[in-house]
């Protein structure tokens, strides 16, 4: 009997695994703390961060998914970095239908019931100079995610006890945060990785908007230039998930207009068709052969019944030359979608030949003796660069199996 009842139990573990890993792919993809590796050697010097939840946000409605408050982490800046501020808006996937919304609001990513209570800052948002030189001193907040939509949506379910506020989310915290000395900043850096990046898109020219002119304000991209690009089947796997994103959650009353006035908005979610014409100086910084693209867009298990892709979309080093192939297509499509937005003298580009996702966020790939660099500058320098204007930065990889200075992911997964 005792056999039974374990095989009972084992069983609907399995399930709910199989079907969380099937059903929540997308937005429970963290490839950035699967990145952890690179962090565990100086992981007890880490400053941790508490989370702040933000008060007055419940009043408008600025919720997350399951109706809790949402909230940030803040750590003040000093001496010259006193009056400026560096705000990165949390990644984590997105979710495209009731049923997975439903799941994302029992975990970190749906609720400020599930977040923890405290959190390292460390690349971009460390505080030592020699692990972050032009930012240690800033005041750095990192803006939780919980609503599934790029801090975009706003609507709600409720039957199923849905809120989707992302929209309100982010303007909620931008009036919190400027009332806590952010409305006097002479210096403002936008910035995001994964969804976060495609936020720090879709938000950047509002963000703008929230200061006076004297004040220098540039958006940073980190891994959120996601391709409307076609998978290994033919098919549309990215666009389809959007596409339920958009409708499901409200986002296109709130997406930029020049996009929205001649194009559907589920274009209007994509990059590509939004950074050549955002008015507020952005850096692109993403790998030609993004990770998460790979495993979620490219080639997912759905676009690979048979398997094909398995063990390249886990190990670069495992992939076929015909697949290598494919990728390289990949990385031009990627060119392709930054042409035009490179041209402008504003912009900054940088885009390396690894297969990593979300290079800002940890302190390996983005300021230590071995970071990864292009023309032997590393990321942090070629960020730095580009915002206080000591040079211009438009850094382009050449192709796989170049750089050496990578740090490529290598996934484990059961099959």
């Amino acid at each position: 009997m005792k056999l039974w009842w374990v095989g009972i139990v084992i069983s609907l573990v399995f399930s709910k695994w199989v079907n969380g890993f099937v059903e929540h792919s997308f937005n429970e993809t963290e490839l950035s703390f699967l990145e952890a590796y690179g962090e565990s050697k100086v992981g007890a010097n880490y400053l941790m961060v508490g989370l702040t939840l933000i008060p007055g946000a419940g009043a408008k409605r600025a919720v997350c998914l399951d109706g809790t408050l949402p909230g940030y982490h803040l750590h003040r800046g000093y001496g010259l970095g006193a009056n400026s501020w560096l705000i990165q808006l949390e990644g984590g996937g997105w979710c495209n239908s009731i049923r997975n919304c439903v799941y994302r609001k029992t975990t970190r990513r749906g609720s400020s019931r599930f977040m923890e209570k405290n959190i390292a800052f460390t690349g971009i948002l460390s505080n030592k100079a020699e692990e972050n030189p032009d930012f240690f001193n800033w005041n750095r907040v990192k803006l939780r995610y919980c609503d599934g939509a790029s801090f975009t949506g706003d609507g709600e379910d409720k039957a199923r006890q849905l809120q989707f506020r992302g929209q309100r989310i982010w303007l909620s915290a931008m009036e919190d945060l400027k009332s806590k000395g952010m409305r006097y900043a002479k210096q403002a850096l936008l910035s995001g990785c994964s969804a976060g990046g495609l936020a720090a898109i879709l938000h950047c020219d509002e963000f703008r908007g929230l200061f006076p002119r004297t004040t220098k304000v540039k958006c940073l991209s980190d891994a959120g230039l996601f391709l409307d690009a076609p998978d290994v089947s033919g098919g549309r796997t990215l666009r389809n998930l959007y596409n339920g994103v958009v409708g499901l959650q409200g986002v296109q009353h709130n997406l930029p207009r020049f996009c929205t006035n001649h194009l559907d908005p589920t274009s209007c979610f994509f990059p590509q068709n939004l950074i050549a014409n955002i008015q507020t100086p952005l850096f692109i910084l993403n790998a030609a052969y993004d990770s998460w693209q790979i495993q979620s867009s490219l080639a997912p298990a759905s676009a690979d019944p048979a398997g094909f892709w398995h063990e390249c979309r886990l190990n670069h080093a495992k992939c076929t030359p015909s697949q290598i192939n494919f990728l390289q297509g990949f990385r031009n499509q990627m060119l392709n979608a930054v042409k035009r937005f490179s041209m402008s003298n504003k912009n900054g580009l940088f885009i390396n030949s690894c297969f990593a996702h979300c290079q800002t966020e940890r302190q390996d790939t983005w300021f230590a003796d071995n970071s990864p660099v292009i023309g032997k500058k590393a990321i942090a320098i070629a960020v730095g660069d580009w915002y206080f204007d000591r040079t211009s930065v438009k850094a382009v990889d050449c192709p796989y199996p170049c750089d050496n200075s990578c740090h490529n992911l290598v996934f484990q997964r059961a099959n």
